[in-house]
């Protein structure tokens, strides 16, 4: 009868430990995977798609994507001369976190075709990226080579 008990606790104790390994296998994988960086602070974004989809998204529900604030701020003050300045301020501030060179970003509807912020020479620019997006009345085109 010993030895059936010896064997119980045997099998009991090798599924107790087999339980704990798991457990901080489980543990250890959650802990080890990375988690989303939201930051706008971009690297190596290749075309001017990937740089767009970021200027309109947003982080969280609550959050304003960027191309959101900015024509928030052009309806706001009635597309003034200000309010324009302001806007271009804070794109060209935006374009250098990206760490673009060459690019042109315009408003084509509503300020029809004014450059709102650029670097580099575009008359020269060879195999050029392009991307719209439209918010409200606006649409902003970003050329980036």
């Amino acid at each position: 009868m010993t030895d059936e008990k010896g064997s119980f606790y045997l099998i009991e104790s090798i599924l107790a430990i087999s339980i704990l390994l798991m457990a901080i296998f489980i543990v250890n994988t959650i802990i080890s995977i990375p988690s989303p960086d939201y930051s706008y602070d971009t690297l190596d974004f290749k075309t001017s798609q990937d740089i767009m989809e970021t200027l309109s998204g947003k982080v969280n529900f609550t959050d304003k994507s960027f191309i959101g604030s900015i024509s928030d701020i052009l309806k706001d003050n009635k597309n003034s001369k200000k309010s324009i300045k302001e806007v271009s301020d804070i794109c060209k501030e935006k374009f250098d976190t990206l760490n673009l060179k060459n690019y042109r970003f315009c408003e084509n509807d509503v300020l029809d075709g004014k450059v709102l912020a650029s670097s580099g020479d575009f008359s020269k620019a060879s195999n050029v990226s392009q991307a719209t997006r439209e918010y409200g009345d606006y649409s902003y085109s970003l050329y980036v080579w």
